[in-house]
């Protein structure tokens, strides 16, 4: 099955070409070959992959189509029975465009990861990069067990150790911008005067207000049906509430702070099922477009997530009592705002809450 040939290469050595070729009814059907120094090399070489071969199983695996980093991404796709959210699908499809997606699986190890992140990077930030592979560390958790493809576990392991300590990964950065009082009226004045031009504009005052108030994401808010919304008991239902590892059908009951309860009540009711009927793609540009005209550095819709949170700790709640609210279910996360130690609420005597959610008096107490 195998044989051995002596060459003699350009600068007088010689060189000793192992190589095995399998034949089935007249035609190959595996081919391999090594090149030695030394004859005894070539001939233990021979000798053990022969032995290997001859071992059940293993040249029907060989012989077979071996499947590509890019069939085991499809297949993780289509069978997926949780639905992916569309960052993770996006992030997917993109890594099938770089050259490690057309390799064998059984032939990526830690150096193509490596390279892979390495062309990741160009444009992109570590945490950026980081996520991408995250992503794809999803796959080569399940590709083996799940469907017997080769993809090597350890090896997305080891060069997320070597990208780490390389810098060219890192986790995502904590962002601690806050808006301030002064950034907040001006945005209210902003969309007031707005508001008052286009009465069916964006009711961005009360969206903005409500971010802070309830701690809620911008696609949290705009899924919000009134069905949703549990008055009495002051709480609201938030559906696929955005988890590591879980977001599609993650509904959480979280509790409302009565100002948050109030502006969804100042809500009008219309045949929408939504309180805030809008595309959360829309608000995002709003209130970037609206800091952009009105010279507001820095600051993000989410950065309202951020300010309601850490004004529950300025109020002196514990991490259990403000966890109710945020959702968030590792308390670990909360841990960040635990240095607060003011004890005040600078919405205290907030104009605009009561510009936008005028407090209803009940007519049966009187």
């Amino acid at each position: 099955m195998g044989t051995i040939t002596e060459r003699k290469r350009r600068d007088g050595s010689k060189a000793y070409i192992a190589q095995i070729r399998i034949m089935r009814d007249g035609a190959t059907v595996h081919s391999e070959a090594q090149t030695f120094d030394r004859r005894p090399a070539a001939s233990a070489w021979l000798k053990k992959r022969e032995t290997e071969l001859s071992e059940p199983g293993v040249l029907k695996k060989l012989t077979k189509r071996q499947a590509t980093l890019a069939d085991a991404i499809d297949r993780y796709i289509k069978e997926s029975r949780r639905q992916m959210g569309r960052t993770k699908a996006q992030c997917l499809e993109t890594l099938k465009g770089f050259p490690i997606a057309s390799k064998a699986c059984r032939d990526i190890g830690s150096s193509d990861i490596v390279q892979l992140a390495s062309e990741l990077s160009d444009g992109r930030e570590p945490q950026t990069v980081g996520n991408y592979l995250s992503h794809l560390a999803s796959v080569f958790a399940i590709a083996r067990p799940a469907w017997d493809i080769d993809l090597d576990r350890s090896a997305m392991a080891d060069a997320a150790v070597v990208l780490k300590r390389l810098g060219v990964t890192s986790r995502s950065k904590q962002r601690d911008r806050r808006p301030t009082l002064d950034e907040l009226d001006a945005l209210m004045t902003y969309y007031g005067n707005r508001e008052v031009r286009h009465p069916n504009a964006l009711p961005m005052r009360r969206v903005v207000a409500f971010a802070i108030f309830s701690t809620r994401r911008q696609e949290e808010i705009t899924r919000i049906t009134w069905e949703d919304l549990d008055t009495e008991h002051g709480r609201v239902l938030v559906r696929d509430m955005k988890n590591p590892g879980e977001k599609i059908g993650n509904h959480v009951w979280c509790d409302l702070p009565t100002e948050a309860l109030r502006i969804a009540n100042a809500m009008p009711r219309t045949a929408e099922a939504r309180i805030f009927p809008y595309d959360s793609k829309s608000v995002s540009a709003s209130f970037t477009r609206a800091c952009l005209l009105l010279g507001i550095d820095n600051l993000h819709f989410h950065d309202l997530r951020h300010d309601g949170i850490s004004r529950l700790f300025e109020l002196g709640w514990n991490i259990p009592h403000v966890a109710a609210v945020s959702g968030h279910r590792s308390w670990n996360s909360l841990k960040r705002y635990t240095h607060i130690r003011q004890r005040n609420d600078k919405y205290l005597s907030w104009e605009w809450l009561n510009e936008i959610a005028p407090v209803v008096q009940d007519e049966s107490a009187t």
